[in-house]
């Protein structure tokens, strides 16, 4: 065998098997976009390039990366950077040419052609799907393309590893033929369920309307008008030097992706481009360019079930407000990528984020919403309200989702495509928003009181907190101008509602307009200890992207002791520091971060559970029930720590001990939870010990035994769903369900 015959065999064997590398955040400076040039974007400020080039090396310090591809327009102005490598073993660094598998943001593609084909005639969007793709038959309910289009269709999602372990290239009938037996999981427009196989039909529905190739129709009539000089179907054809290899993170270390041929899943998951081309699509769907201006509002309007609840999915993206932000969206994860795109109509602004490390969600929503705090609120550090009193946090929780929806609604439908609800009886709705915010009531029971007021923006409960928040927005834009509405988003509710309150006294409000005594009271209160606990050095840097944090406890801590009934809430700040130390193996300095956060926020949910997944860690189970029953009490851990809720968390946790650990919590916190006690079972199996593997199995025969019938059991999965309607994965929703808008 040759020298060179040798190189390349081991060369090949080195990309085949690929590096196992630890993490390091990328040290050398990242490959920029040219912008200025005539007849091109304008670049944003210099100080603005830095800021955002400060917090995306701040987030890429937290966790393994390979590379990250990060791009931001907002009017004219554009930045588009690349971080690390898009290839590890062979050293080549990101660059604005590097593409990426888009995953799911593919769904807006598709979204995009349906409606460019019903805008001409050629369909419809009330047609049974299985009109348009005969090779689909007719199942027990019709199942139509405005279902299809909103996860609302009932045609089920991947179940196996026959679905989602493809290895060959499959064509268009070779696709849908893998679940077109299948009947549908429940009757259209009943429930949400986001179903890649279903876009997969729309991508279908595309070629039988067009006469044209699912590829040559988006390569013509979506990527070309818009911009998107590299983008195309992600097959082996098209790829080149610039495609990212793909990395997924197993033991803290990077390893190379599985191979996955996403033709299996074209019209829901099966392109590639770049940040800069995903910048193109956003433009366009902004711009109205693809579609007119009144099918992209309807696009854009999330979609309901049939017992009225929002479900935060339009026609193809994510939609819903982000603390006063009309957000519209969509994210997407395969293996060897982790994309999102995010846009906010109002204020001409994208964000596109793509990375070519698996699983990075999370990282990548946090990332966007720390680029939106830079570019659309002056780089203020916006942070949640901690309370000490239960009836306090329902109420603050109220204010903040009248201040997010109502500025959000008003701003997409005078500043974007959006229109609102039918403004029919408003003395009505602030009557009625009176009621939901009443302390004697919310006090008889807090959860139901949190449940009632999440579902206040619901068709079904007469979107009052959409329609109240959009008078409110008028009337501060008629006292204050345009100017000062925008700025509500960075200051927070509380500024929101005190303006209010004024303009209603300067513009003489008729009392149909107003809020009584009572909620004054609350608010005025609020107010004075929010000031009293602010730290004005923190209201520009969060503690999580500091060297040295824990100068300024001293200062966090005398300000609670000031402001005990309300605060800032740097919970999420101080998770970030301990997560940061978890990573490097360093569980006591992650203990202590986590037990600082505790003393800070003692009613914190996330806090308290962060500590207790952390003291399970340790090998301290003993400590861990006290801080799950603490985070039980309060309203919202009442909403999120049910037998659902604990099971999520026992598949995301850290390791196998600590969701064991977890799961004997678990029973303890709900004895009656058969789906608990099976799990229990099962995991103390797997454990090898077989006689607690014994008596959990007793306990779940014994739970199914006393289990309420069938119609109590939906009624008590409803309520653990809570108000806002069914949930989809973190491919097509960016928001966690529990976070306030």
């Amino acid at each position: 065998m040759s020298a060179t015959t040798l190189k390349s065999l081991v060369a090949a064997v080195l990309l085949l098997v690929g590096p196992v590398t630890a993490w390091a955040a990328p040290r050398n400076a990242p490959v920029c976009e040219p912008v200025g040039a005539e007849g091109t974007p304008r670049e944003f400020p210099p100080e603005a390039q830095r800021a955002l080039d400060a917090i995306v090396r701040s987030e890429l310090s937290q966790g393994p990366v390979a590379s990250m591809s990060v791009g931001v327009t907002r009017g004219d102005q554009r930045w588009v950077c690349a971080y690390g490598q898009r290839d590890i073993a062979r050293r080549l660094p990101a660059t604005p040419r590097t593409t990426y598998r888009m995953a799911s943001i593919t769904k807006s593609f598709t979204a995009v052609a349906v409606l460019q084909l019903v805008e001409q005639g050629k369909l419809n969007l009330d047609a049974d799907i299985s009109t348009l793709v005969p090779s689909y038959p007719h199942k027990q309910w019709p199942v139509t393309v405005h279902d299809l289009l909103g996860h609302l269709s009932g045609v089920p999602t991947y179940d196996g590893l026959s679905s989602s372990n493809n290895v060959k290239a499959v064509s268009t009938q070779e696709a849908i033929a893998m679940f077109a037996d299948k009947p549908l999981a429940f009757e259209p427009r009943t429930r949400y369920l986001y179903s890649t196989w279903g876009f997969n039909l729309l991508g279908a529905a595309v070629e039988s309307a067009s006469g044209q190739s699912y590829r040559d129709y988006l390569r013509e009539h979506v990527f070309k008008p818009a911009g998107m000089e590299h983008a195309d179907l992600d097959i082996t054809a098209t790829r080149d030097e610039h495609q990212a290899v793909g990395y997924r993170v197993v033991g803290g270390v990077l390893k190379p992706s599985r191979f996955l041929d996403v033709s299996s899943r074209f019209g829901g998951g099966g392109t590639r481009a770049t940040v800069g081309d995903m910048l193109g699509f956003g433009h366009a769907v902004l711009a109205n360019s693809l579609v007119s201006r009144e099918t992209m509002g309807r696009m854009q309007a999330s979609m309901a079930t049939t017992d009225g609840r929002l479900t935060d999915y339009g026609m193809g993206f994510a939609t819903y407000p982000l603390r006063g932000h009309y957000l519209v969206a969509h994210a997407g994860g395969q293996p060897e990528t982790t994309t999102l795109l995010v846009m906010f109509p109002a204020e001409d602004t994208v964000i596109a984020l793509a990375t070519n490390v698996e699983g990075e969600a999370k990282r990548l929503r946090r990332l966007s919403i720390r680029l939106m705090e830079q570019v659309l609120e002056d780089g203020v550090t916006r942070r949640d309200a901690h309370l000490a009193d239960a009836v306090d946090a329902v109420v603050y929780e109220g204010l903040g989702r009248i201040a997010s929806y109502g500025l959000a609604y008003y701003q997409w439908a005078t500043h974007g495509p959006g229109s609102m609800p039918a403004d029919e009886d408003v003395p009505g709705a602030f009557a009625r928003v009176s009621d939901l915010l009443d302390r004697k009531e919310i006090a008889k029971d807090p959860r139901a009181a949190l449940e009632r007021i999440k579902g206040a923006h619901d068709p079904r409960m007469g979107s009052v907190f959409i329609r109240v928040g959009a008078q409110m927005a008028r009337t501060l834009e008629k006292a204050h101008g345009a100017e000062r509405l925008r700025t509500y988003p960075a200051e927070g509710p509380l500024s929101f509602f005190s303006d209010y309150l004024a303009a209603c006294d300067a513009q003489n409000l008729p009392d149909t307009e107003r809020f009584g005594g009572p909620l004054r009271e609350d608010l005025l209160r609020f107010v004075a200890s929010w000031k009293r606990a602010e730290v004005p050095a923190l209201r520009r840097e969060r503690l999580d992207e500091m060297k040295n944090p824990e100068r300024h406890w001293p200062a966090m801590r005398e300000a609670a002791a000031r402001a005990p009934e309300l605060r800032p809430d740097y919970s999420d700040e101080l998770l970030r520091i301990a997560d940061g130390y978890a990573l490097r193996k360093k569980s006591a300095e992650r203990l202590r971060w986590l037990e600082l956060a505790v003393e800070l926020q003692p009613r914190s949910v996330d806090a308290r559970v962060a500590l207790a997944q952390a003291l399970l860690a340790a090998k301290r189970d003993d400590e861990v029930l006290p801080h799950l029953r603490e985070a039980l009490a309060t309203p919202q851990g009442s909403l999120t720590l049910t037998p659902g809720g604990l099971l999520k968390r026992v598949g995301e946790a850290e390791s196998p001990q600590v969701g064991l650990g977890l799961l004997r919590a678990g029973v303890a916190l709900h004895p009656d939870s058969p789906e608990l006690w099976e799990a229990l079972a099962k995991r103390e199996g797997a454990q090898g010990h077989k006689a607690e593997a014994k008596a959990a199995a007793r306990q779940a025969r014994r739970a199914r035994e006393l289990a309420p019938s069938p119609t109590q059991s939906a009624s008590r999965a409803a309520a653990e769903r809570g108000s806002n309607g069914p949930v989809p994965d973190d491919h097509g929703l960016v928001r966690p369900r529990q976070q306030a808008p």
